[in-house]
């Protein structure tokens, strides 16, 4: 990296690596990731890293892997007796749709994004049912399983707990077979990939949440990350109508590179629950680094309430929902 311009990217909450973005002139930029913490380990980047190479070479729209000088896709350095894992990659084409004010490209419908991000979804899906690892990535129930839900959830919480119980009882009795369940990215949202806007190809990153689950796990991923176009139409008939037809047109985007049974699409508000479930799990266990207290945050009682009430799709179409405070728990609501 002698000659590049080394400078810090802005972490976020809950944010796990130190991040940094490499720059030279007359060179294509790269991104430097640090991870430290103890709660991973050399398997899990390497299995990472393997999954994503794996994806770039067989065609997937992903920021590719870059091997260190010794030939490494991951470095070891320990220092201080502390160990520290280092990763490279390319810079993905074009920059994420935030930076952009969520303007799509000038002179297109916005229909072609929202193709497009079920396209590229769809075929690191189709990538993933050939996928045999060499070091293997963990599994959905390894983490979201019963044990883990009562160690980490306060007992002040029964009814939380025992909704999400049930579900991942649910989730266990559903058949798992190589055309529903495989290495998906578990955190598909447009945070995590960049859209070149000469073309609108999309290049997705980040896969540091990748594991191995149902695939409808990122489908749910890909209706949530619409809502955010339809949030502030007080109409929920409205609401309901654009929710249908933005993931009926992604839907023939994913179905253009692989094929989803429509008994697994039939279970999208569960999955919903699912991608909810996920969200309080990892608000307890940032909650756990940082002393934070979830209960005084609107957004998270939002999602709580709705798993407890068996209020379904996020309570986007029902009278929990606010256009004037999206997804937070209003007074009256309790």
């Amino acid at each position: 990296m002698e000659e590049y311009r080394i400078g810090l990217i802005s972490p976020h909450e809950g944010g796990r690596n130190i991040v940094y973005i490499c720059e030279r002139e007359g060179s294509k930029s790269k991104i430097l990731r640090i991870s430290y913490l103890n709660d991973r380990h050399l398997e899990d980047y390497l299995s990472e890293l393997e999954y994503i190479k794996y994806l770039f070479n067989h065609g997937g729209s992903v920021s590719n892997v870059i091997s260190s000088l010794n030939g490494n896709i991951l470095e070891e350095i320990s220092y201080n007796d502390q160990m520290f894992f280092v990763s490279l990659f390319e810079k993905a084409k074009g920059k994420m749709l935030v930076e952009n004010n969520y303007i799509y490209r000038e002179g297109t419908e916005i229909t072609e994004y929202y193709y497009n991000c079920g396209k590229t979804l769809g075929k690191l899906h189709q990538l993933s049912k050939n996928y045999t690892p060499i070091h293997s990535r963990y599994n959905f129930f390894d983490k979201f399983n019963e044990h883990y839900i009562d160690e980490l959830i306060p007992d002040t919480l029964t009814l939380l707990k025992t909704k999400l119980k049930e579900l991942i009882k649910t989730l266990k009795n559903l058949s798992r077979n190589r055309d529903n369940f495989g290495m998906i990215h578990f955190d598909y949202n447009d945070g995590n990939y960049s859209i070149d806007f000469d073309n609108g190809q999309i290049t997705v990153y980040d896969f540091d949440n990748s594991c191995f689950s149902f695939y409808m796990f990122d489908l749910a991923s890909l209706w949530i990350n619409g809502v955010g176009w339809i949030q502030f139409e007080p109409d929920p008939i409205k609401r309901r109508k654009f929710m249908d037809d933005y993931f009926n047109i992604a839907l023939d985007g994913y179905r253009s590179e692989t094929e989803i049974a429509d008994h697994m699409l039939n279970k999208l508000p569960l999955f919903i629950n699912t991608a909810i479930m996920e969200n309080i799990v990892d608000t307890f266990e940032v909650m756990k680094n940082n002393e934070n207290d979830p209960m005084c945050d609107e957004a998270f009682m939002y999602l709580v309430k709705c798993l407890e009430d068996d209020i379904p799709y996020m309570g986007f179409f029902s009278d929990i929902y606010s256009c004037d405070a999206p997804f937070e728990l209003e007074e009256g609501n309790v």
